[in-house]
């Protein structure tokens, strides 16, 4: 690469982060922040499941936690959430091949569950890897290029848990401020290089903050690249507690969260995973599960 090129880089991936330094989230700051823009319902149509899961598997949906369960939920100081149903057979999100993509917050369901989504890959804390290897509780992880690309393989031992990874752009960018050959550029270079690296093209996409998430130029954007849907939040996790967008601050079924990869400089002291603990235990609290928000996602037919 020429030194211009090196140069061009390194611009970019001072921004993204200098952008993070800013706010904790996509969407909120550590005190909590604007909400993501409203979203639209989900589209029709399609066979198929959505993507195959890489390798692996969580604990058997609708089973009661097995005493080994209850143990490695003990080592972490924290009651065993409830199981999961089983992945409805008829998916309520149904995508389609072409055309216009959906944006959506939520999914509608009335499984008592909830969807945890993590964004940016900031914070590689393997005490984290340990955790969800122990807990199995399922996640979706939005990545950035920039910010994962100095240690790609943090991410697979997670992704071989079952996760899945999704597509959120290359140098975590306020969308709507770039012209369309860039918002293109920033999405197709991100699903180029996680597709190469973790061998399966991202299905979703999240804006940084949800900016533009309802402008059709972000969603022909998006449709150009290869993702086929929009997800937003309706709920984002930040220190040890939840900031919600509803009124009443209650989980419903169906919420999409929102949480970030990172580390006890942006949590005021915090690790990871006791932030990760913390948002269990607010979910648990009211009565929820965690299941896996591919799982209600009909992909389109290839």
């Amino acid at each position: 690469m020429s030194r211009d090129g090196r140069s061009r880089t390194r611009t970019y991936a001072a921004g993204a982060l200098a952008l993070l330094a800013l706010a904790t989230g996509c969407g909120d700051n550590g005190g909590g922040g604007s909400a993501a823009p409203a979203a639209t319902t989900a589209a029709p149509a399609a066979p198929q499941s959505a993507g195959a899961a890489p390798a692996a598997a969580a604990t058997t949906p609708g089973t009661a936690p097995a005493e080994g369960d209850a143990a490695a939920w003990a080592k972490w100081n924290l009651k065993p959430l409830a199981p999961a149903p089983a992945p409805p057979a008829d998916k309520p999100v149904k995508l389609e091949r072409t055309g216009t993509v959906p944006v959506f917050s939520e999914v509608k369901t009335n499984d008592k569950v909830v969807f945890i989504t993590i964004d940016d890959g900031a914070e590689k804390d393997p005490k984290f890897v340990e955790m969800l290897t122990d807990l199995k509780v399922p996640i979706s992880m939005f990545l950035t290029k920039d910010i994962v690309k100095n240690d790609y393989g943090y991410f697979k031992p997670l992704q071989a848990l079952g996760n899945h990874i999704q597509n959120h752009t290359v140098t975590h960018p306020v969308m709507s401020k770039l012209p369309p050959e860039k918002q293109k550029a920033e999405i197709c270079d991100d699903q180029s290089a996680l597709t190469q690296q973790y061998g399966t093209a991202p299905l979703l996409f999240r804006p940084p903050f949800g900016d533009g998430a309802n402008t059709p130029t972000l969603n022909t954007s998006v449709q150009e690249c290869g993702p086929r849907a929009i997800v937003l939040w309706r709920e984002s996790m930040q220190i040890h507690d939840m900031q919600y967008q509803a009124g009443d601050k209650k989980l419903k079924p169906g919420d999409i969260i929102l949480a970030h990869f990172r580390g006890p400089k942006e949590l005021k002291g915090a690790t990871m995973t006791q932030m990760f603990g913390d948002l269990l235990a607010r979910i648990q609290e009211q009565g929820f599960s965690v299941a896996r928000l591919e799982d209600y996602i009909q992909a389109p037919a290839s």
